[in-house]
């Protein structure tokens, strides 16, 4: 386990150093054409007294006659504050004022790192109070928006003050627990990831060190404090917050995310009743949105300035009238809307899980999740998932179904469930399930996958199991299979299996086991 928690801090460390040098990058790349454009780098006082960092872009000829919509930008996690300066520039040409501030905790802003708690949410606040004060900003239309961090922390911000009107949540979350503890399980590479980008650019708080520690730690009697700290910080539990306030809310997320998966926010969209959308394209955690950060043509941040142009400005650009639900499929092809989420899954064909089968825990069998950021990434640009052999798979170490062959496309689009029943040897345990396309050779593309991780069952009793996969979009090509595997260590993800445990999986007559696949109709 030592030598396993080692290779997933190597692993995160790539990815963050990675992801440091591409902000530094953004830094540079728009600074310079801002600069000659109006921009002013300036310190706000956030709650408490605290210094925020920020910039302000106002439109050519502001002269204080006229006002202007706001739009305020928290930046992502270890991210400086230059980084939505060409966004930031885009927006002030189309007539906004536009400031971005660097989140308490990290770069030059003072404080300590909050994970979007009061403080954060109490800044955002003061931010909106000083732009008021020192801009030609208009009250009365305010938008908020940001990548990861920022989205989370503009969602939760629009839920205290009623003042923001429309928020765009690019790559957020809308339930933190679930996003980084779905199935009860530590996503171990996504906090290690989250952890290292903290440390190298940012001033962690006690609280936060304290919680992050035992959650990496896999420390159970933690579990009631780590649930409660993340439900503050979550902004599905002031869905009736926003609901109240008619806030217009844009999500967009990547299939592939493994820092904040799509399923929790598509949850998290559901509970929202007033002007809303949802956007999943291909891609990691934040990909779909980089390449706007620099200023090049981007879906997402078009998408997200047509929100405010219509929800801030007033303007009739079409964007309430469209298909409130856009998906883009990983494997290909245009954009596909949707009334709402449950019309995404309204059709949906069955695997039976046939026979029983007993797995050994404590050993990779090859079935993976992939690894943070890269393997998305390759999904995005190459359409590379994870593979893995399947009928190579040994089956002492994976449980494998595979349905027949499919004699036309099978589009599959939401989130496949596994209804199985398990009887472990021990009282706890981990596992995860996985969804493969498997093409004529035996080679399977990840489609999907989700773990799950138990305690306090009784040995050798069986116990009923529903899991929800995480939610794509992908094409199976006509003369595939899908296939359904199961093993018990991934390296996204902590294990709780006790040395020696095994799982049975089987299918009683009474309860057949199946998996159901949520599919497009041809």
């Amino acid at each position: 386990m030592g030598q396993h928690r080692r290779a997933l801090r190597t692993t995160a460390a790539g990815a963050v150093s990675a992801s440091l040098i591409a902000g530094g990058v953004l830094g540079l790349a728009p600074a310079a054409h801002a600069a000659g454009n109006g921009v002013r780098y300036v310190d706000i006082a956030g709650d408490g007294g605290t210094v925020l960092k920020a910039n302000v872009v106002t439109p050519a000829g502001a002269d204080g006659t006229r006002r202007y919509p706001l739009v305020v930008l928290p930046t992502s996690w270890g991210f400086p504050q230059v980084e939505y300066l060409a966004q930031a520039q885009r927006l002030a040409d189309a007539g906004y004022v536009v400031l971005s501030y660097n989140v308490r905790g990290f770069w030059q802003s003072g404080g300590e790192i909050d994970v979007a708690g009061p403080h954060d949410v109490a800044d955002a606040s003061k931010v909106v109070d000083w732009a008021l004060a020192h801009t030609p900003a208009d009250a009365r239309h305010i938008g908020m928006a940001g990548v990861s961090y920022g989205a989370g922390i503009s969602l939760l911000a629009a839920a205290h003050d009623p003042r923001v009107r429309a928020v765009a949540s690019l790559s957020g979350w809308g339930d933190l627990i679930d996003s980084i503890y779905s199935g009860s399980t530590q996503h171990l590479q996504a906090a290690a990831v989250l952890d290292t980008a903290g440390t190298a650019t940012g001033r962690e708080s006690a609280e936060s060190r304290a919680v992050l520690s035992a959650f990496r730690s896999g420390d159970l009697t933690k579990e009631k404090d780590l649930i409660a700290w993340g439900k503050k910080r979550s902004p599905a539990t002031y869905a009736d917050r926003l609901n109240r306030s008619g806030t217009a809310v844009l999500l967009a997320g990547a299939w592939g995310d493994s820092i904040f998966p799509p399923l929790q926010s598509a949850a998290f969209y559901e509970q929202l009743t007033g002007p809303k959308r949802l956007e999943f394209r291909p891609g990691d955690h934040a990909t779909a949105e980089i390449t706007g950060l620099f200023g090049l043509p981007n879906d997402v941040w078009t998408d997200t300035e047509r929100w405010f142009d219509h929800y801030l400005k007033g303007e009739d650009n079409g964007v309430d009238r469209e298909a409130p639900v856009r998906l883009k499929s990983r494997t290909g092809g245009g954009y596909e809307g949707y009334p709402d989420w449950k019309s995404v899954s309204a059709t949906r064909g069955k695997i039976a899980l046939a026979g029983a089968a007993t797995v050994h825990t404590n050993v990779d069998s090859g079935a993976d999740g992939g690894t943070v950021f890269l393997s998305g990434i390759l999904d995005q640009f190459a359409k590379l998932p994870p593979v893995a052999a399947i009928p190579l798979l040994p089956r002492r170490w994976a449980a494998v179904w595979q349905s027949p062959k499919y004699a036309t496309v099978q589009r599959v689009r939401g989130a496949a469930t596994l209804h199985t029943t398990v009887t472990p040897t021990e009282e706890s345990g981990t596992l995860v399930a996985y969804l493969y396309d498997v093409g004529p050779l035996g080679l399977g593309k990840l489609v999907d996958h989700a773990p799950y991780t138990f305690h306090g069952r009784t040995p050798g009793k069986a116990f009923g199991l529903d899991l929800e996969m995480l939610s794509t979009a992908y094409d199976v090509p006509a003369g595939h299979r899908l296939a359904l595997v199961v093993d018990t260590v991934d390296p996204l993800y902590m294990e709780h299996n006790p040395s020696g445990a095994r799982l049975t999986f089987s299918s009683p007559a009474s309860d057949p086991s199946y998996v159901s696949v949520p599919l497009r109709e041809q």
